[in-house]
């Protein structure tokens, strides 16, 4: 069966990418027993690709049963999927089948299976493995040939993390993972939904079908639309009821719908505090100081190839630093500096030379007639400092030990016992 007979079989509107690879993975998978993991926003419709899966594979004549996790109390979930004994809690007056035998041969649906208990999880994850469930107050081990497609409007991944889900369930449920794209990722969709559900409410309502002029229309496509086509259905019933006039205009549509205004844009999360907002300006920061610091080193080296493979003069720095404070800012050859300075100044300053018309970069040839120098380390001895200014102290007073004594802000006596240690001639 094709792609459009599916979608009028089962009312599906909409021609976009996303909508048509999530209906041929459900079309591929549908005739396998495998389990299949629905994922989308509330209102998207997971429940109608169940309904595809099942109506579409060999279990199609027997029950499917449609299962709101997160509706059912944390206490009794376990009696409504796998049934109970009678006396097995308060209240147990017979015994209750549960989902699991009903739907034996057949489909169950588990919307919002991120909701469900984590002790119901380890009982799901037992009939997903083996086929096998114990009834709660028994101990009689049932089978049920159950073919379970589970579905999720949040991100299970996080769940686990947070130690709320059971990841060996995840990836037992996520066989086959279907994706359900939002109305935000299907706005070439909205209109012919926004169409379809119009016809419909004016045959349920005998009145002429409402339509949207081209502003009107433009304002319903971008709005952001969080409830998706299960908002978007209330919207278009609320139009056709309420409004008086059958062509809509964006007046109309902001009377009755105050946030129909909203766009879809972005928005900081919970997360994005003060604290984090400037930690990411931070990173921003140095990534942009690291590349100007890159820029920076690949123009010097630029400049210094092309000083040294030309053999260009440079002038000097200091001298010209000092001629650009004693004359007015602005450009060098202005009018004002060749009246007030001679041109020998000018010709002494120009950029391409320096003072004394040398290069600065020294020719290879040049740098081969020097000779190696040694580099030699000085001494941090405290002993070797002591003694090399005595010794110069000495030197400066020609012996005259009194005055180097005073110099170096010792006493005389000590200047003698130092020159002795030291082995200092006079």
């Amino acid at each position: 069966m094709n792609l459009l007979a599916i979608k009028q079989r089962f009312g599906i509107i909409g021609k976009s990418e996303k909508l048509e690879r999530a209906l041929s993975s459900a079309t591929r998978v549908a005739n396998t027993d495998l389990t299949v993991l629905i994922q989308g926003e509330s209102g998207v419709g997971k429940e109608v690709f169940s309904k595809i899966i099942h109506q579409l594979s060999a279990r199609k004549h027997n029950t499917f049963i449609a299962i709101n996790c997160g509706a059912i109390p944390e206490g009794t979930i376990n009696s409504e999927l796998f049934g109970h004994e009678k006396g097995a809690f308060t209240g147990a007056t017979h015994e209750r089948k549960g989902y699991f035998e009903s739907a034996d041969g057949g489909t169950i649906f588990l919307d919002e299976i991120g909701e469900m208990p984590l002790d119901t999880q380890s009982y799901l994850l037992r009939i997903l493995e083996s086929g096998e469930y114990i009834k709660v107050g028994s101990s009689t081990v049932h089978k049920s040939d159950v073919r379970i497609v589970a579905a999720t409007n949040i991100d299970l991944e996080s769940k686990i993390r947070a130690g709320k889900f059971r990841e060996d369930l995840y990836y037992r449920l996520n066989t086959v993972p279907i994706r359900v794209p939002s109305l935000q990722n299907r706005r070439e969709d909205i209109y012919m939904l926004f169409r379809k559900f119009a016809t419909d409410f004016a045959d349920k309502y005998k009145t002429e079908s409402i339509q949207l002029d081209n502003e009107a229309r433009e304002l319903f496509t971008n709005y952001r639309w969080p409830g998706n086509i299960r908002e978007l259905k209330n919207i278009v019933e609320q139009l056709s009821i309420l409004s008086e006039e059958k062509l809509i205009n964006t007046q109309i549509l902001k009377e009755l719908i105050p946030n129909i205004t909203e766009r879809n844009l972005p928005s900081p999360s919970n997360r994005d505090n003060g604290k984090e907002s400037f930690m990411q300006e931070r990173e921003i920061l140095y990534k942009l100081l690291f590349d100007m610091k890159g820029d920076l080193n690949d123009l010097k080296s630029l400049v210094f190839e092309l000083i040294k493979n030309n053999d260009l003069n440079v002038p000097n720095i200091s001298r010209l630093s000092q001629m650009k404070t004693e004359v007015p800012s602005g450009n060098f050859v202005s009018n004002y500096e060749r009246d007030n300075y001679s041109t020998e100044d000018f010709d002494e300053y120009q950029p391409h030379q320096s003072r004394d018309n040398a290069p600065i970069i020294i020719s290879q040839s040049e740098q081969e007639s020097y000779q190696q120098s040694e580099i030699v380390e000085e001494s941090l001895s405290i002993e070797s400092a002591e003694k090399d200014l005595i010794a110069k102290a000495l030197k400066k007073y020609r012996g005259r030990r009194r005055d180097a004594a005073k110099e170096l802000g010792i006493s005389e006596r000590t200047l003698y016992r130092k020159i002795k240690q030291y082995e200092l001639q006079d």
